[in-house]
């Protein structure tokens, strides 16, 4: 009853304490208590109650009894962190079963009925002791010893149809052979197990099974099932009221592999605050740390990383759990190499940690072999170097897809130091289809855009030996094979999930009513806040479910199609590589290279450029001369000298997404020409492409509480009077999330006068505030077709936000990973004085057969908040 009904457990054995009952009971009921103090928080009481369950077994002359408490005492001291007292008392427990199993003859006096069921009694006590201590074994890292126990156990405990037992002892035989890397193995004791608890009213049980099939998932690489089994679990045993904290654990693990680290680092630190408080198990704490401390490295802090991963390696020291401290060390060399570099202690720490997780049977021992390889080449040591980074890459050919990138990666490294540039593209080539491969099983952008940043290393391998080569045409096609490639991904429209519509409706309301409640200052702001970010949270959970569709992603456009497109226009790709950016001007046939400068440089100026335009848009009239020398500082750090070479015809400007952001309209050789801005040149053709509807719909919408929105949509309502289907306007109440959205799907033009909300920490919850609350990127993505060209006329409405190795997120990619054609949007705040004559002079533009980018250059005036993005 304790893990299926708790507190029916509780009022048990307190019933069965006050009953005067025999030792023999009382034994039971004292063993009930310690398990229930000892899974929720209170380790200390656990064991003082099972050491005096033990006492009364021995009182009642019960070996069988005393055993079986032993037992649990011993897993009890374990996760207390008291492992030498714990692995002594697991195994007095089992040598007192195995004699007590082996002792029992036949009495010829005594009904032989009774005794052979005594007997069995005795030999499921025996394997359920070996049971435990294989549970023992696993948590301090002896996986072959454990497997021995389990060798025993399992088939005594099938034998004797102990159904609930014998299904925990496949739960566990799975967990250790995930821990040796069979996961083929792990997921058929884990289907195994599920299926028997099925059989029982275990339903702790029947959710761990649950949880136990999201780590299998996560391991053979399927990230959106992983979530989804293990987001299951988590409400199960919430409904059960019993914390999970190994489920804190697992989620943590995926989201780092997502590519979610600082939500990975936030879980962890939440899960050991609660550990603290509930004065939870010392080896669950332990544990905790090192994901933390994983996560904190992939997030970039290799100080907190550092300082977490020292917690973890003496907590699993004195724990004696070798195998564990071995892989929090891991992290700590990691984190060591991330903050000061390569030197030789850390290498001589590195070659000695690979040896070790080599001994252990650690499938992580190739990451060990790469820090060891990356150290040696930074300390000019070739031999060394080639002797782990060849142990690293023998990866490349087992395990999930994200290992065996890994692996190329190591290649690529061996590749490199040894002067060979083709082995060097082939194995770089490799690792990145691995990723692209592993990236369709996404169906969530995030995930998408995130998990990029896992082949950057790769991607910039292969740039940097073209730069070597002097080809600019190989720069230009391996920028384009990473860069912003989730949008080349099949777009998925998430499934119509009554649940996730629910609560982006509750978020809309939320959000509504803490506009409210901030504006008149009452204190329900702050449980609004809470409740807000309480949806967000499960409305981006649900989208990480999503699977991926079927099909294939794009490989980038090749020089030749990007010239043949043209026409006589050009395009300039801006590269970094190793901090330095470059352009790649493409037009007349060619692809020419020009180094621009630092790339530091250019994030400082555009930083600048745009504190200072927030400034200048809330003057009457801003100064034309500070503009100019503002753009003229602007184009010298991210153009240089291509600023003079772009010619008279149309230009489109590839940015990385480190410098997407820049207001582009402010450079002097863009500000009075026709251009555009693209997140590749890939994204540009697909625009290009994009099919134009044929019916002509053109919809309007105006958002509450923007000032001149009235006039700006009524004058434009007005340019199409002689258009063959009237504009659809909404506005003054009908602008609800629901009418808008149905307006706009596959419309040929859509116009947004709305006030716009720019979400850097979740830019898929950028928003444009309708009647009803915001419309996010969200709502967005469940359009069945997206418009064919957008018009976004409020403040920062095209920002996007830079993730993964070249990726973008927000509204904007949103629509073009959709399908839409161009979109219009600003990047900075707008002056509302020059805005409303803008939007009027770019439908005029529309409107007599100009594309996006052309009618936004006749209308721009002195403007420069609006760019255009795509190609419609």
């Amino acid at each position: 009853m304790v893990f299926a009904r708790p507190q029916d457990a509780l009022k048990a054995a307190r019933a069965m304490l006050s009953d005067g009952r025999g030792p023999y009971e009382l034994s039971i009921a004292r063993q009930a208590l310690g398990i229930l103090h000892r899974e929720f928080g209170a380790p200390e009481s656990a064991i003082v109650e099972l050491r005096h369950a033990v006492r009364l077994a021995r009182r009642a002359g019960s070996p069988d009894r005393e055993a079986d408490v032993l037992a649990t005492l011993g897993i009890a001291l374990l996760r207390h962190g008291r492992t030498r007292p714990g692995l002594a008392a697991l195994d007095r427990a089992a040598d007192k079963a195995a004699d007590r199993a082996a002792d029992r003859t036949v009495d010829d006096s005594v009904d032989k009925a009774v005794d052979k069921a005594v007997s069995a009694a005795d030999g499921t006590t025996w394997a359920r002791v070996l049971f435990r201590r294989a549970g023992a074994r696993w948590i301090v890292g002896w996986h072959r010893e454990a497997l021995d126990d389990l060798g025993l156990a399992t088939p005594a405990l099938l034998d004797a149809g102990d159904t609930v037992w014998a299904a925990r002892a496949l739960t566990l035989r799975g967990h250790v052979n995930l821990a040796l890397g069979a996961v083929g193995s792990a997921d058929a004791d884990f289907r195994a197990a599920q299926r028997m608890f099925a059989t029982t009213n275990q339903e702790h049980d029947s959710v761990v099974a649950v949880q136990n099939r999201g780590v299998v998932a996560f391991r053979s690489g399927d990230l959106p099932v992983a979530l989804e089994f293990l987001d299951e679990a988590d409400r199960r045993f919430k409904e059960l009221g019993i914390p999970m904290f190994d489920l804190v654990a697992d989620r943590c693990a995926v989201l780092l592999a997502a590519g979610l680290a600082r939500d990975a680092l936030e879980q962890a630190d939440t899960g050991l605050a609660l550990l603290a408080r509930l004065r939870g198990q010392a080896t669950m704490r332990a544990e905790l740390l090192l994901i933390a401390a994983r996560a904190a490295l992939a997030a970039g802090d290799p100080a907190a990383a550092r300082s977490r991963a020292e917690e973890a390696i003496g907590l699993f020291a004195g724990q004696r759990r070798a195998w564990w401290a071995e892989h929090a060390r891991l992290i700590l060399v990691q984190a060591g190499l991330a903050e000061g570099g390569a030197s030789p202690r850390l290498l001589a720490d590195a070659r000695r940690l690979a040896a070790r997780l080599a001994r252990l049977g650690s499938p992580e021992v190739w990451q060990a072999h790469l820090l060891a390889g990356r150290a040696a080449l930074a300390l000019g040591r070739g031999r060394q170097a080639e002797e782990h980074l060849s142990a690293a890459a023998s990866a490349r050919h087992r395990g999930p897809a994200t290992s065996r990138a890994g692996g190329w990666l190591a290649e690529a490294l061996r590749a490199e130091a040894a002067g060979q540039p083709r082995r060097l593209l082939r194995a770089c080539r490799a690792g990145l289809a691995l990723i692209e491969e592993h990236r369709l099983t996404l169906g969530s952008s995030e995930l998408r855009a995130l998990v990029t940043a896992q082949g950057a290393e790769l991607a910039t391998l292969a740039r940097r030996q073209s730069l070597r080569s002097g080809r600019s045409r190989g720069l230009l096609a391996w920028t384009e094979r990473w860069r912003a490639t989730a949008l080349a991904v099949p777009a998925v429209r998430p499934p119509e999930n009554p649940e996730l519509l629910a609560r982006l409706a509750a978020l809309r309301d939320t959000d509504h009513r803490l506009a409210v409640a901030r504006s008149s200052g009452a204190a329900s702001a702050a449980t609004l806040e809470r409740d807000r970010a309480r949806l967000e949270a499960q409305v981006r959970a649900g989208t990480l479910h999503v699977r991926g569709a079927a099909g294939q992603g794009e490989r980038g456009p090749g020089a030749e199609q990007i010239l043949a497109a043209l026409g006589d226009g050009c395009l300039a790709e801006l590269v970094i590589v190793d901090a330095v950016l470059y352009v790649l001007l493409c037009g007349g046939g060619r692809v020419r290279r020009f180094a621009v400068g630092p790339a530091a440089t250019a994030v400082a100026e555009i930083e600048f450029a745009r504190s200072r335009l927030r400034r200048l848009a809330y003057e009457r009239r801003p100064d034309r001369a500070a503009l100019a020398e503002l753009g003229a500082r602007l184009e010298a750090s991210v153009l240089g000298p291509v600023a003079g070479r772009l010619g008279d015809g149309p230009v489109v400007v590839v940015p990385p997404s480190r410098l997407h952001e820049a207001p582009w309209g402010l450079l002097p050789s863009l500000r009075r020409r026709v251009f555009s801005i693209a997140p590749s040149a890939g994204a540009w053709l697909r625009a290009q492409a994009a099919e134009r509807p044929g019916d002509g719909s053109i919809v309007l919408v105006r958002g509450p509480e923007v000032a001149n929105a009235e006039q700006e949509v009524r004058v434009i309502a007005g340019l199409y009077d002689e258009a063959p289907a009237r504009p659809t306007v909404l506005g003054g109440g009908s602008s609800t999330t629901r009418a808008v959205l149905d307006a706009i799907d596959g419309c040929l033009l859509a116009h947004v006068a709305a006030h716009g909300t720019f979400r850097a920490d979740s830019p898929l919850f950028s928003s444009l505030l309708l009647d009803d609350g915001p419309l996010t990127g969200y709502d967005l993505e469940r359009l069945r077709r997206a418009p064919y060209r957008l018009v976004l006329s409020s403040c920062d409405s095209g920002q996007m936000a830079a993730v993964g190795a070249d990726e973008l997120l927000g509204l904007a990619t949103a629509l073009l990973r959709l399908g839409t054609a161009g979109i219009v949007a600003s990047v900075v705040p707008v002056n509302d004085e020059t805005a409303v004559p803008v939007m009027v002079g770019l439908h005029d533009g529309l409107r007599r057969g100009l594309s996006l980018a052309e009618a936004l250059c006749q209308a721009r005036g002195d403007d420069v908040s609006f760019v255009a993005i795509g190609a419609g």
